[in-house]
């Protein structure tokens, strides 16, 4: 994904409970891939087996593009592979009370954007989606303002990854190779790749 996120829309997808950590997320016996396809089939494998009516495994909400949580979401280790199966899954934006500093870092070089809401206006949305499953959620990344069917409030997103969603430049692997003149130009210039003059 390139270009600028300005929203986000779809159907919600609501995932109860604080400190829910990518070991959860994404066990760790499926960090051993040499890449990350196919991830998105072991999202909360383990909690899945535990409970038939976990919402990855709930059909209501099989195409879901925003995941709603709670707090400290994507706690724990720094795997990249939790976000990376949420985007594999088509979760493009997270709206929840609060976010790990690591995860929500990863999942903005995925370009998902993470809003950050209090537990009230929180505890209404996955209500609301948990009764209508079909409710559509519009999120605003530059304005922060989230609206889904009577509900409408605003969250909050770290300002220099909104900014970064806004400008486009959230992508910085896509920035390089769109200038990749410029980066082989550095390069050429870098004694410790192209060897030191002998004396």
């Amino acid at each position: 994904m390139t270009g600028a996120v300005l929203r986000v829309t779809g159907r919600g997808l609501p995932l109860r409970g604080d400190d829910v950590d990518t070991d959860r997320i994404m066990p760790a016996r499926f960090l051993r891939a040499v890449s990350f396809e196919g991830l998105e089939a072991h999202l909360f494998e383990d909690d899945r087996a535990t409970d038939l009516h976990h919402p990855f495994g709930d059909a209501r909400y099989a195409g879901a593009r925003i995941l709603l949580v709670n707090g400290n979401f994507g706690c724990g280790s720094s795997r990249e592979h939790a976000p990376q199966g949420l985007v594999r899954a088509g979760i493009r934006a997270i709206i929840g009370e609060s976010f790990s500093e690591i995860f929500l870092g990863n999942a903005a070089m995925l370009g998902v954007p993470c809003f950050a809401a209090d537990h009230v206006a929180m505890n209404r949305l996955q209500t609301l989606v948990e009764r209508t499953p079909g409710v559509a959620i519009d999120a605003r990344v530059d304005t922060g303002v989230i609206t889904s069917g009577p509900l409408t409030f605003t969250a909050t997103l770290h300002g220099a990854l909104r900014d970064a969603f806004v400008s486009g430049q959230w992508n910085h692997t896509a920035m390089l190779l769109d200038d990749f003149e410029d980066v082989r130009d550095v390069a050429r210039g870098l004694k410790y790749l192209n060897g030191f003059p002998r004396p």
